[in-house]
């Protein structure tokens, strides 16, 4: 057996993004003394899913890698002795930003980067007007505890992804992730979209014989007016107040996400190894048995049947 105990944080942000990092910095500290060995962080952990709004000053959030965040976990890993999993706002130059999951060794370096690859936009989800696709590809990233085939959220959905960082070796797969309900959802179509969510990222863990860890946010976020927003408002009333106005994007502004959580670390053939709640925050050590993946492997030889001289039309956006 190959043990690695992983430490998850699900967190509900607020808009102080020091008060974020001091919590975060509690809790990685905590799930170390209980023996993690690598903790992963969600999505943009430092600061509010600001995603939800099209406003250019919000590019301010963006820093560089190495930054001050790197500096900040760099230096939680390496006096605790683990790896963490995180995930920044990248700016790599003017004009030129992306979401960008970086893995901090325990000894406080950089281990790698994984910049995101599929950029979602659709409604509170803009992320297309602030992140350019990853330019680094599906490469998984070497550290003390493993090769970590580390993805981002809306990579979530896609099995070719999975795929291949699982052909070039990953052990683990790892989804920092920031998803939740639209408000206009019935709560059925709302469990639906949670279960479709959980069922993909298991099927990913199947297909490939590998454990997955998917660490979301939770909680409610309301949707910022932009200071553009709120200078239009007050010119459009002619008063000092400022009423509801139009959205840039969308149609459901003011509406904000409710975060669903529900983190989670399944095993090799999809068993839930654990779940966190859908409403709260939660921190949690879950023990994983790497070389459970290679039995697996043995009983579903996925990967040796694969028909790799049939598949070139894969690359194709649609079959006519």
């Amino acid at each position: 057996m190959r043990q690695l105990k992983i430490g998850i944080v699900q967190q509900h942000n607020v808009a102080d993004m020091e008060k974020n990092q001091r919590r975060l910095a509690a809790k990685i500290e905590q799930l170390a003394h209980d023996g993690a060995e690598l903790i992963v962080l969600q999505e943009l952990h430092n600061g509010v899913y600001f995603c939800q709004i099209e406003d250019v000053d919000n590019f301010d959030l963006a820093e560089t890698i190495p930054g001050p965040s790197t500096a900040f976990y760099g230096e939680l890993a390496r006096r605790l002795g683990v790896v963490i999993v995180t995930s920044l706002f990248e700016r790599r130059s003017a004009g030129l930003y992306h979401n960008t999951a970086v893995v901090i060794e325990s000894d406080g370096t950089i281990a790698g980067c994984y910049r995101k690859m599929h950029i979602p936009d659709d409604p509170a989800y803009y992320e297309k007007f602030y992140f350019t696709p990853g330019d680094l590809g599906f490469r998984p990233i070497d550290t003390s505890v493993g090769r970590l085939g580390v993805l981002v959220c809306w990579d979530q959905w896609y099995p070719e992804a999975a795929r291949l960082m699982a052909l070039q070796g990953a052990e683990l797969l790892v989804y920092p992730t920031a998803i939740g309900y639209a408000a206009n959802d019935d709560e059925a179509e709302q469990q639906r979209q949670r279960e479709a969510w959980t069922t993909v990222m298991r099927g990913h863990a199947v297909a490939n014989g590998l454990p997955v860890v998917a660490v979301n946010r939770v909680g409610f976020e309301a949707e910022e007016l932009s200071a553009a927003e709120r200078r239009n408002a007050i010119i459009l009333s002619g008063t000092q107040t400022t009423p509801t106005p139009l959205r840039w994007g969308g149609d459901d502004g003011g509406a904000g996400i409710q975060f669903w959580g529900s983190s989670f670390v399944a095993g090799p053939q999809g068993e839930m190894l654990h779940r966190a709640s859908e409403s709260d925050e939660e921190c949690a050590v879950v023990t994983v048995d790497l070389a459970h993946s290679e039995q697996v492997r043995r009983w579903w030889p996925f990967l040796r049947d694969r028909r790799i001289d049939e598949y070139e039309e894969i690359t194709r956006r649609f079959i006519d």
